[in-house]
Formats: structure tokens, sequence, C-alpha cells
């Protein structure tokens, strides 16, 4: 292949502005702009002020860069752009760097260590619904991420985060996450007024986290003292500034998504009654009014699959990737060094991909109707050789917590706040106060 040449010419999405490109339609658009990017093509052309970037649409294209062609992507333009958050964590490297650290990582997230967890996560559920009182509102979205940092601290450090650690952590790593993609998707010019704010944020994270470093004990067997005692293949250890990267990484990712998943699944269980039954009834037949166990998991199918629905209808925005070597995407030939994205959200609601995409369809992961989903078009923990490798601790520790509340309590929106998707990279509620009620107290 010729280096730079194409075998047909990438539309450019219309609308693109001298100096800013697609910027400020991207930012102030977000779902919309990527939803309508497939219409133009299967591989489009959009500036981020004077950087292309070539979007895959279609889910086969999307598998490709994800996993069709293992080592031929790496991180991109957005995990650039919040390694300063991140460091060498495993989130943001590549190459050899990365499989080494996924290897001395890995065991601590797989079996048995993972059952160990998720003891710590239904203890945590049960103290959770346990500081309930019949009627209360609760701004729920807090709530549970309180809760999943909360989880993250008892399995990263055998300790409770005290109030100040978890308000700085929720506080501040959701900006992090915005200003994280402002600054990947804006010009370095008008990024410049989001640098001191992101930089600031993520000191205030990386404070926090080398305080419940340096304050806990050596004793314990947790996910830190994994990391401290793990060794590659050469006997050797991760620095300290190299555990404190992967410690940011855990934490942070252990709970906003966990966190971010639970506050959309009792919205759509309060959205739509007949599914709240269903699940309602599953966690009736097989947990009863205690709290979840590890065990309870295999037993629990109709709630694991509300939460595949979740995981669909509240992923990602944007996904980036870089050509690390001269690549055919589709019938497009990229040089290396092209910036490659795709939009999780968007492939997750395709109608070509999946029947009315925009209904909360929890059936839609029946095995028989799963099967006939295209790889690609179902992308929650990315995949390939960049496949979350937290993903089962987030699936038990969402389906331990959704279980235990459910045995115990409806939760109720609030009259006359609506409730609406703030996208950052993630996506947000705007607000999610609920109530709580007594099942017990509730009939039919």
């Amino acid at each position: 292949m010729t280096t730079g040449s194409r075998k047909r010419e990438v539309p450019t999405v219309p609308g693109r502005l001298p100096l800013v490109g697609h910027t400020p339609a991207m930012l102030r658009q977000r779902l919309a702009f990527t939803a309508k990017l497939r219409s133009h093509g299967d591989v489009v052309r959009v500036w981020l002020g004077p950087l292309p970037v070539y979007f895959a649409t279609t889910p086969e294209l999307a598998h490709q860069v994800l996993s069709g062609q293992t080592g031929t992507f790496a991180k991109g333009l957005l995990v650039d752009k919040l390694r300063r958050a991140f460091g060498n964590g495993l989130v943001s490297t590549d190459g050899e760097f990365h499989r080494r650290q996924r290897r001395m990582i890995q065991p601590a997230l797989q079996r048995p260590a993972l059952e160990r967890h998720a003891e710590v996560m239904s203890a945590s559920a049960a103290d959770l619904v346990d500081s309930w009182r019949p009627g209360q509102v609760l701004r729920f979205d807090r709530a549970m991420q309180d809760f999943t940092i909360g989880v993250v601290g008892r399995t990263l450090f055998s300790t409770d985060f005290d109030a100040r650690v978890s308000a700085e952590i929720r506080r501040h790593t959701p900006t992090v996450i915005r200003l994280g993609v402002v600054r990947a998707l804006a010009p370095g010019w008008l990024a410049a007024p989001v640098n001191r704010r992101f930089d600031d944020a993520v000191a205030r994270v990386h404070r926090v986290v080398d305080d419940v470093v340096a304050g806990r004990r050596a004793d314990r067997d947790d996910l830190l003292s994994t990391l401290v005692s793990a060794r590659d293949e050469h006997g050797l250890p991760m620095n300290a500034r190299q555990v404190r990267d992967e410690v940011v990484t855990l934490l942070v990712a252990g709970s906003e998504t966990t966190g971010v998943a639970l506050s959309w699944l009792f919205h759509e269980l309060a959205e739509n009654p007949d599914v709240a039954d269903r699940l309602h009834d599953e966690v009736d037949e097989v947990v009863g009014r205690r709290p979840a166990t590890p065990a309870d998991v295999p037993d629990l199918p109709y709630t694991r699959r509300v939460i595949s629905e979740v995981l669909r209808k509240y992923t990602l925005w944007i996904m980036m990737r870089r050509a690390s070597a001269d690549v055919t995407l589709g019938d497009v030939d990229l040089p290396a060094g092209t910036d490659v994205a795709f939009s999780p959200h968007a492939l997750h609601h395709d109608p070509l991909s999946h029947a009315a995409p925009d209904r909360f369809d929890p059936d839609r992961w029946l095995p028989e109707r799963a099967a006939l989903v295209p790889r690609g078009a179902y992308v929650p923990f990315a995949g390939g050789l960049h496949h979350c490798p937290g993903h089962l601790y987030a699936q038990y520790e969402i389906t331990i917590a959704a279980a235990t509340i459910a045995a115990r309590w409806r939760l109720v929106p609030v009259p006359g706040l609506p409730v609406r998707p703030k996208v950052i990279g993630l996506m947000y509620p705007n607000r999610l106060p609920m109530t709580v009620i007594p099942r017990s107290r509730l009939s039919r």
C-alpha cells in the first residue's frame, strides 16, 4: 500500500467551520451529531480544528478498530488528553508495556480474587439499604456514586473512605472526564481556558489517592497489596508511581461507570413498571429480603439482561484510536498516525442492529436474540487487546447492588423533575431525586 493513498475519497461531514472545524457542532449536539454520521458513509472525515479524524460508522468497522487487527490500532487522542490524569495506568498505555501491566493486574480482577471482592460488594450493598428510611428522598445518582466509590475503597484499600475522600472523588472525577473530552475535541488554542481547571481537578484526585495510599496499613489482603506484590515475567515489581497510576485508574474506572449504570437502572425500572415487576419477581425468588451474594448472580438471568440493556442504552459517547501502522479500514487506506473514532452510543442505537433502539427491552438480550446482534454493535467494555479488564468486577457489582436494593426497596421518581442524559463522555443523569418505598408495603 502506498502511504497516504486511498481507494476512494472519504466524505467530509457537512458543516465544517474555518479554524474550529466540526468541534462546536460536536460539543453542542453530541449524540445527535454522531448519530447522523452513518448517513454520510461507512467512513467519514470530521475535523477537530485542523486535525482530521476518521469516524467508522458501522459495527463491522468498529469491530475492526477494536479487535479485527490487533496491534494495528493504539490508544488515540482522547487518551492522550487524559494521560495527565491516568499517567501510565492500564487505560492509557499501549504495546508491550500495556501487556506487561495487564498480565500483572489481571489476577486481581479474576476468580478467586473476584469472589472476595464480591463479598465486599454484598456487605456494602447491605449497609446501603439498611441506612435508608421509608419515604426518604435521595439524590439517587449521588448515592450510587458514593456507594461505588465506597466499594472500590474497600476492595482497593480494605477500608472505608471518609466523607471527605468520597466527596472529592465524586466532585472532581466527572470534571476530569468532561474537560478531557473538551481538550480532545477542541484545537489547542480553544482548549487553553479549560487546561487550568483540568489540571486542578487532576491534582485534587491525585492528592486524595496519595493520602489514602500513604495512610493504609500494610497487612491487608486487598487490591493494592496485589498491585504492590505483583511481579512481571522478569521478577520486577511496579514502581511507586506506576502503582499510583493504576490505583487512580481502578478508582475512577471502578466507580464512575458502575455508579452511572446503577443510577440509570433504577430510573428505567421506575419508567417501565412491567420490567420492574419481572425483576422484583426474580429477586424475590432467588434472594428474598436478604443481601444478594456472588452465588446468586448466575441465578438472576433477567436482572443481568436488564443490566445489559442499561449498558446498551447509556454507554460511552465516543471512543478514539490511532493507527499505529498503515491500515485499510473498509475500503479506505489510512496511513500510520491517523486518528480514528467511533461512537458506541450511535452503534448501540442503530436500528439496523437493534430493533426499536429507543425502547428499553431487556429481552433483546435473550440468547437467541442476542446472537443476531452483529459484532461491534454492542461494545460496553470496548474489545480486543484493550477490552476492559474490570468488566467482570463491574458486572458483579451492578448485579449484587441492584438485587440487594430491589429486594427491599422500590425507587419512585419525585414528580415534576424531569430526568435527561447529560452527555460528557459518559452519560450522567442531569438529576435523579427518588423516594425510597419499602416493597413490603406495596401491592401489585
